[in-house]
């Protein structure tokens, strides 16, 4: 069995099956493979011998952006997924962080680098005519590379920016492999399959569930650009998708479109990501005849945890050995959470704590050039994850959000996550935020931000009254104050930016209701 990318790039050299697909364009994966040794020698003619060659690639998914990422594979280099989102010197600071000596990119982004200190590196017009003669004057055979190990990094790929500034992680060639096969063989994925990514290929969740699984399968590889919720299922048609990756809010972005009567007439039969809600899993299933799986995990792949057929709804599974629920502050484990008739845990304080792996970093290799980073992940010998959960007696795990997400509201401390998922039983809301803003004399008042699917209404009296139904809403947890968006912040992985719907708080053009003080009735703020 293959041990690196490296070999699984090689064993498709000879394939004559489509391995990549863009737009109306199809290529082979031996002509893919090809493309990715030439570019693979042409970048070690340039590197500089005296330092490890680390190759940022700064693109959104497009044929080249694989072949960059191939070439690393084939060319025993590291390779450095390079968000198209960032700007200016946050832009650079990623590039100078993961010691690029070059920087591959389109006609597209490269104004983005105009004028930037990125630490010598050289740029490179991927779209430039010197760039297509180096590359098409190249030898295309794989042979002749050094060879790679099995724990040595395969790529750079810097984590979502959620809650700070985003960290490279060291992502070994053993975590893509593995990643890969046991998605290939749990989807029993042939050439005969079609790996639909519309996630950013700069993202480990791209790379560990589409790239990975069809390196592993000999399945096509079929890109768009970027997700767009109304060219999800016209993709899938074209391509003849049969499975699909997803991290975020896609799931909901694509529930959020009218739906059709032919929506179930597709060719997909997988969709496997993670951070979808409960209710977005099955209707996503029901709606388009195929079977949604979500899991949990972060770049740093330090603590996995793995749903079950038996997992309860609101849980993300039973953990791996050694992953636990910890109090930071005693360093002890928490106890189980308690469940009263309606379903509500009774326990918050003493229940939720932080994620861990209590062995060590797990499969976490560190961060690239930050030391301090990866100590403060590794507090005390164990993995600290900054993931809030609680743990029911048989184990299951059920999210509560990041660390950040922990409010006290008239001295009692509430969960965003749950109360988040309870909001998403309301069939109008596409998405729910839960998050803190102050309180004028002390603690917190409970905010959401809530989108609502297209062409749904919610009005303050419905609101009012759906919250009323649910037996298990603390009374603490009725928001203060709702705000209707038309969209949330997110990160180029479609995941949440609370930090700054806080920074924003009630100033804001949105709709926006106040709970009265002391009562449970909405009106519009101000």
């Amino acid at each position: 069995m293959p041990e690196t990318v490296q070999q699984l790039v090689r064993a498709l050299a000879d394939s004559d099956t489509v391995g990549l697909a863009f737009e109306d364009s199809r290529w082979s994966w031996a002509e893919t493979v090809g493309d990715a040794a030439a570019r693979a020698r042409v970048l070690r003619e340039w590197a500089d011998p005296d330092r490890p060659l680390h190759v940022g690639v700064l693109m959104e998914n497009t044929p080249e952006m694989v072949r960059a990422l191939l070439a690393g594979a084939v060319g025993a280099h590291v390779t450095a997924g390079i968000n198209t989102t960032r700007r200016g010197a946050a832009l650079a600071a990623d590039v100078r962080r993961a010691d690029c000596q070059v920087v591959l990119t389109d006609a597209e982004h490269l104004p983005l680098l105009d004028g930037l200190d990125l630490g010598g590196a050289r740029v490179v017009d991927t779209d430039g005519e010197e760039w297509a003669a180096l590359t098409a004057a190249a030898p295309r055979t794989t042979v002749g590379f050094d060879e790679v190990g099995a724990m040595d990094t395969f790529m750079l790929i810097f984590t979502s920016g959620t809650s700070g500034d985003p960290k490279a992680v060291q992502v070994s060639n053993f975590m893509v492999v593995m990643a890969g096969s046991v998605l290939a063989d749990k989807y029993a994925l042939t050439p005969d399959d079609v790996c639909y990514c519309a996630m950013p290929l700069f993202h480990s969740n791209a790379i560990m569930s589409s790239l990975a699984p069809a390196l592993c399968g000999g399945a096509t590889i079929a890109l768009a650009r970027k997700f767009s919720a109304t060219r999800f299922l016209p993709d899938v048609r074209r391509f003849g998708a049969t499975y699909m990756n997803y991290v975020g809010k896609p799931l909901a972005y694509v529930l959020a479109t009218p739906e059709q009567p032919d929506d179930a007439d597709n060719p997909l039969r997988v969709a496997f990501g993670n951070e979808a809600s409960d209710r977005d899993i099955a209707e996503f299933g029901r709606r388009f005849g195929c079977t949604v799986w979500d899991g949990f995990g972060s770049t740093e792949t330090a603590v996995i945890i793995t749903r079950t057929d038996d997992t309860p709804l609101g849980s993300i599974g039973q953990p791996f050995d050694g992953v636990a629920v910890y109090d930071r502050a005693t360093r002890t484990e928490c106890p189980r959470a308690v469940f009263d008739d309606t379903g509500a845990v009774t326990n918050l304080d003493e229940c939720v704590g932080e994620l861990v792996n209590t062995t060590g970093a797990g499969f976490f290799a560190g961060y690239y050039n930050d030391e301090a980073a990866t100590a403060a992940r590794l507090d005390g010998g164990m993995y600290w994850s900054g993931d809030l959960a609680y743990r029911d007696d048989a184990g299951f795990v059920y999210l509560a959000g990041r660390t950040d997400d922990w409010l006290r509201v008239d001295g009692e401390n509430l969960a965003a996550a749950p109360v988040e998922a309870l909001l998403l039983r309301h069939p109008a809301i596409s998405q729910a935020c839960v998050y803190a803003v102050p309180d004028p004399l002390v603690g917190d008042q409970l905010m959401a931000t809530l989108v609502l699917r297209d062409g749904a209404d919610l009005d303050p009296q419905g609101f009012e009254a759906f919250l009323a139904e649910q037996p298990d809403l603390s009374p603490k947890a009725w928001p203060r104050y709702v705000r209707l968006a038309e969209s949330v912040p997110t990160t180029a992985t479609n995941k949440v930016l609370k930090r700054q719907l806080r920074a924003e708080g009630t100033a804001t053009t949105d709709p926006l209701w106040e709970r009265e003080e002391r009562g449970h009735a909405y009106a519009a703020a101000g």
